[in-house]
């Protein structure tokens, strides 16, 4: 990890914050590079059981660097494609990361901040917070996985608007429109994403992760597929520790107290 990429842990909760509050936590190679690090690791650790990513100094990311020249692909040896595999990279851990994630907005999401906020399970966003799809403004195409996601959220006529016009959406009308799950005052968002974090660190981790993965499927499978992965990931969740803890918890009429193995 470099310091443009942070991590703290506590209580089975890891967050991973973007680290650079001069450009608004701008994303570079750098810390593209260092999120993937992050990610890896807190993957991996079995006690980290949450993911919140955030940015430092009350603002999320205002996207890709377009100084970075090193990122964007300057020469003859360093083509934009590559970059951009660099950037799915990233994405693709995100949607992908095993355990629930939760994404914590205060001011700006914009371009490629906005898209990473959105691979997160959960949005939780202050007031303040303003999202944009803005690459039509900067004459790019959308990317970083906003392609995909947008039309699964808003559905696809709304995702053309949002990435045509490419205009600031407040978070109150992001919320309307069912881009993020939760809205509070900017004093609060500690508080709000702390008792999702915790509760989700609370649960049965194995069992979350196998119904993210569903979930995430969803409209790619067919019902009958849906249903063969449910029958399998029952079958998993059924040699767990948390789902004899649950049995146990229900007959003695108590709260389990899952281990997240």
């Amino acid at each position: 990890m470099t310091d443009t990429v942070l991590v703290e842990r506590s209580g089975g909760i890891a967050t991973v914050t973007l680290n650079r509050p001069h450009k608004k936590n701008a994303i570079t190679g750098e810390v593209l590079d260092g999120l993937n690090a992050a990610l890896d690791t807190i993957a991996r650790d079995p006690v980290d059981r949450v993911l919140v990513l955030t940015g430092a100094a009350g603002d999320f990311s205002s996207g890709a660097d377009l100084t970075d020249r090193n990122a964007i692909g300057s020469g003859p040896r360093s083509p934009f494609v590559v970059h951009m595999r660099r950037v799915a990279d990233s994405i693709l851990r995100l949607h992908r990361f095993p355990k629930p994630s939760i994404a914590a907005v205060d001011g700006v999401a914009v371009g490629m901040g906005m898209n990473m906020a959105l691979a997160c399970d959960l949005v939780v966003a202050t007031e303040r917070a303003r999202f944009c799809e803005i690459f039509s403004r900067r004459g790019m195409a959308i990317d970083a996985g906003g392609s995909w996601v947008l039309p699964r959220l808003v559905g696809l006529h709304k995702a053309k608007e949002l990435a045509f016009f490419g205009e600031m959406i407040s978070a109150t009308d992001a919320h309307a429109m069912g881009l993020i799950n939760l809205v509070c005052p900017t004093a609060e968002l500690a508080v709000a994403v702390d008792d999702w974090a915790r509760r989700l660190a609370a649960g049965p981790t194995v069992a979350l992760s196998l119904t993210k993965g569903m979930l995430n499927n969803a409209f790619a499978t067919s019902v009958d597929q849906a249903l063969e992965d449910e029958a399998r990931s029952q079958h998993i969740a059924s040699t767990t520790e948390d789902l004899k803890e649950a049995l146990a918890a229900f007959v003695d009429k108590r709260e389990p107290s899952f281990k997240g193995r």
